[in-house]
């Protein structure tokens, strides 16, 4: 997976097509990601101990990776990512659209 955690995305496609949010959690094995204020859910959580009461919990659903591209915050744009060699091995990502570094 290009996308990792901590990085910003863009939805672009589903019901939730245009937001941005930051990755929290990559599930590499699914190939999907948890993203901050995306596909949330409701659960509804019934009491577990005497004198505590029901609640609903609101959190996060995974994404399909293919389904969110990494967010230029200062291009504001969003492109796919390319990985490339420099001239010392190392391995880096950068945006294909505005050729910025992400790592």
């Amino acid at each position: 997976m290009r996308i990792r955690k901590g990085d910003t995305v863009q939805v672009i496609n589903g019901k939730e097509k245009g937001k941005t949010g930051e990755v929290l959690k990559t599930l590499p094995f699914e190939n999907r990601v948890v993203v901050q204020g995306i596909n949330l859910r409701t659960r509804h959580v019934k009491p577990t101990q005497e004198g505590e009461t029901g609640r609903i919990v609101t959190e996060e659903a995974s994404v399909h990776a293919s389904n969110v591209m990494i967010y230029s915050t200062e291009k504001k744009v969003a492109s796919k990512v390319e990985i490339f060699i420099e001239k010392d091995g190392s391995k880096k990502r950068r945006l294909k659209k505005t050729g910025e570094l992400i790592d």
